[in-house]
């Protein structure tokens, strides 16, 4: 695994390098989800925004920022409108995916209701907003605003996509680089961007994001299919019970016979499931082994990323940037 920091993994040496910053951003989080009209916004998002979850994107904001000599104050406010998008989208999709788990805590839509989750999903898009606004530039508006609509572009794409069996690979990649990517590589770029980076720093700073973003989306998919309830905080098989087409199956797809091709018409197109199609599903992705093709998949992109970071200036940010791709992967190495 090449990791320096074995003994703390690299998001939490990161987040302890960064402590006063991410402080700082809890801070900020928590003054801009106050709401004196209607105190259960703030009950929605502290529920979300304090179920410890590992603060990956602002995080990233606040390392790019840092890495490239960056010494404030907007990078704050960057990080704090990204963990906002990212708590929004995580609000719609509950209700979109109909979950009642997340980080093994229920979730907000099964707490409260739909109509709630919904609701304060779109405040907070809103005050991402006006956080941005903050930082005057508009070139920061613009990446921010790109990455959150194609985040909802690839929700809403993934709608159409994840049932149907023509799904290949490239529509896939179009969907994971929408929901999940895009709000990775505006992460990084942005705190580029705040601090005045060169260019190809910023560019670097992008594929980096992108490529991690990627990746950790594909492990996430493999880890629905291999992984272990009390470490994803998701029941195995949820992709499949909820007929989504991920990657595992999409390339068991591509290799089915006619009988094969029937089973996933029936389970994943129709909706049709019973007793041991989980169990048969797996089998399929075992035989052809599409798990094992999807791991070298996410080993690929963690590569990407961190081949990206070539151009930027050694630092202990950029070291540990690397080695969280490799922990990213970590968990299917």
């Amino acid at each position: 695994m090449g990791l320096d920091h074995a003994a703390t993994k690299p998001h939490e040496a990161l987040s302890a390098l960064l402590s006063d910053e991410l402080n700082a951003v809890n801070t900020l989080i928590t003054q801009r989800m106050a709401s004196e009209h209607a105190p259960r916004i703030p009950e929605v998002t502290a529920h979300l925004v304090g179920a410890g979850g590992k603060r990956l994107r602002p995080m990233l904001t606040l390392a790019a920022a840092k890495l490239c000599g960056y010494d404030g104050p907007y990078h704050l406010h960057l990080a704090a409108t990204v963990e906002f998008i990212h708590t929004a989208t995580l609000l719609h999709d509950d209700v979109v995916d109909e979950s009642g788990q997340r980080r093994g805590r229920p979730t907000a839509n099964l707490l409260w209701d739909n109509k709630s989750s919904i609701l304060v999903g779109d405040y907070l898009f809103s005050r991402s907003f006006q956080l941005m606004v903050e930082t005057g530039s508009m070139r920061v508006l613009d990446i921010l605003a790109n990455a959150s609509a194609t985040i909802a572009e690839g929700e809403v794409l993934q709608l159409t996509a994840a049932q149907d069996l023509r799904t290949d690979e490239s529509v896939y990649l179009q969907v994971v680089r929408g929901k999940t990517a895009a709000l990775f590589s505006a992460a990084t770029e942005v705190g580029g961007v705040i601090a005045g980076a060169d260019e190809t720093h910023i560019k670097a700073l992008f594929d980096y994001g992108d490529a991690l973003g990627v990746s950790f989306q594909i492990v996430d998919d493999l880890l629905d299919y291999q992984g272990d309830t009390k470490s994803t905080g998701k029941n195995v098989g949820d992709d499949f019970r909820e007929r989504k087409l991920t990657l595992p199956v999409i390339k068991a797809v591509a290799k089915a016979d006619a009988e094969e091709r029937a089973f996933w018409q029936r389970t994943i197109e129709k909706g049709k499931q019973g007793d041991g199609d989980l169990e048969h599903a797996l089998d399929l992705l075992n035989k052809h082994d599409t798990l094992e093709a999807t791991r070298v998949d996410a080993l690929y992109w963690a590569d990407k990323a961190k081949t990206a970071l070539a151009p930027l200036p050694d630092h202990e940010i950029k070291t540990l940037l690397i080695d969280l791709a490799d922990y990213v992967v970590a968990r299917v190495s």
